[in-house]
């Protein structure tokens, strides 16, 4: 019999997520987090830089950048047929602040900031700001070595403003707008004569000196927190829904899986935003190198290691559009995903989504064996999609893939909105895809 998921567990599991997400305000601490999660609960970290003595039945992750992350499970028996993963990412659209960063203005001072990733501008005028990120600060010499030290940072207060311009200077305002970042989106920081640097909040906020600051990668983010909202609080609204619900929801149930065939993994993996090409993005050796060095260090022939991947799967999740009930028109006439009616399994022609028919068999499957209700997700024919982690991963480790993700509103805007449900469908449906065995057979 499977677990029924009560109004309180759907209450509970969203009030969990909301203040992970809440307590990552930056890539940086969304692995910070996961990490310390993991520590807890067992698991015992692994550094690349080092040699990997694996055992079976134990729990390890490993990180890289201090961005991305790859925890697994090995199962008792090293003969295990395959990996079970899941595969989501830690970063957001925001505006990344520059080198040299304060810009003297009218009696102001200003931000020099650039967009990452493709965000929705609009709605990060008017709404408190801050900082969070990381810096890089020089250490102690020891026998000549240059050594750096990263600290995670997070003013972690009302720092900054992007305000409107008022409707009396701009009249055509709500007849659609152009926005130039470099001129149009300068956070506010202080008043010229304020005498106080931003690095002075950043080496306060860090507890370092600010001297010692070499370098930094910091973002700003939305202050405002996650809440419930609705006639009967059925939806949830955040910053960083897109991914950080996906991440937190395929841990949960990560953490809570247990499969004596398959190596469980979980990955995590920065700059989805931007294309996800750099060392610790989906389409990086990170997977791949974490998966050889498994299957090595278990003492795994590489043709063991092929098979293994021949029998092996993958959930790539990153969130969904559901269908905008003022904007109905745009999406597909048929496949209309809807907040709080569970996971959405995304397919594209053009394969910019992997889904195809043995994935999507598999995944609906899965969703059936857990009792959760599924969903289906295409573009418009006439209409450009996006990508995700799927296809990218995928020229690296070529396994079968479904790409999925839970329904919501604005994506990639500073606050999105979802379905207070979905977290805990997602969380049973993902437990019964680790728990799951497969097997692919095809008649001629």
């Amino acid at each position: 019999m499977k677990e029924t998921i009560t109004e309180l567990k759907y209450r509970e599991t969203a009030e969990s997520m909301l203040d992970f997400i809440h307590r990552s305000p930056s890539c940086f601490h969304a692995i910070k987090n996961l990490s310390e999660s993991l520590i807890s609960n067992g698991f015992t970290e692994l550094k690349e830089d080092e040699e990997w003595n694996l055992k079976t039945g134990k729990c390890y992750f490993t990180k890289r950048n201090s961005s991305s992350i790859i925890s697994f499970k090995i199962p008792e028996t090293e003969n295990f047929r395959g990996f079970s993963i899941t595969a989501s990412h830690s970063d957001s659209p925001s505006f990344k602040i520059k080198e040299n960063e304060e810009m003297p203005s009218g009696g102001y001072i200003t931000l020099n900031v650039e967009k990452y990733g493709g965000m929705l501008c609009a709605p990060w005028f008017d709404r408190p700001l801050s900082v969070a990120g990381r810096i890089v600060c020089a250490g102690k010499d020891s026998d000549g070595e240059i050594t750096l030290t990263q600290k995670l940072v997070d003013v972690n207060k009302d720092l900054l403003i992007i305000p409107n311009l008022a409707i009396h200077m701009n009249r055509n305002a709500n007849d659609g707008q152009k926005y130039n970042v470099q001129q149009d989106l300068l956070p506010i920081y202080a008043e010229a004569s304020s005498g106080k640097k931003f690095m002075d909040i950043i080496a306060e906020s860090a507890g370092v000196q600010k001297q010692d600051i070499l370098s930094t990668d910091l973002f700003l983010y939305n202050r405002v927190k996650g809440t419930f909202w609705g006639a009967n609080e059925e939806f949830i609204a955040a910053s960083q829904l897109d991914d950080l619900e996906c991440a937190w929801t395929t841990f949960q149930a990560f953490l809570e899986s247990e499969n004596d065939s398959n190596c469980t993994v979980h990955c995590v993996f920065d700059n989805e935003e931007v294309g996800s090409q750099t060392k610790q993005g989906a389409a990086s050796t990170f997977l791949k190198d974490t998966l050889h060095r498994i299957n090595a260090s278990l003492g795994k022939s590489d043709e063991q290691y092929y098979k293994a991947l021949a029998q092996s799967f993958m959930v790539s999740a990153d969130n969904a559009h559901a269908v905008h009930p003022n904007y109905a028109s745009v999406a597909d006439p048929v496949n209309r995903p809807a907040v709080n009616k569970g996971p959405v399994i995304k397919f594209n022609a053009a394969q910019k989504y992997t889904t195809d028919a043995f994935s999507a068999a598999l995944f609906k499957q899965v969703c059936k064996n857990a009792e959760v209700p599924y969903q289906t997700f295409t573009n418009r024919s006439d209409m450009a999609g996006g990508s995700t982690l799927g296809n990218i991963s995928g020229t690296q480790v070529s396994i079968p893939c479904v790409d999925i993700g839970l329904a919501q509103w604005a994506m990639h805007s500073p606050y999105e909105s979802a379905g207070a449900k979905d977290p805990a469908l997602m969380v049973q449906a993902i437990r019964e895809f680790y728990k799951a065995t497969w097997n692919f057979t095809t008649e001629n």
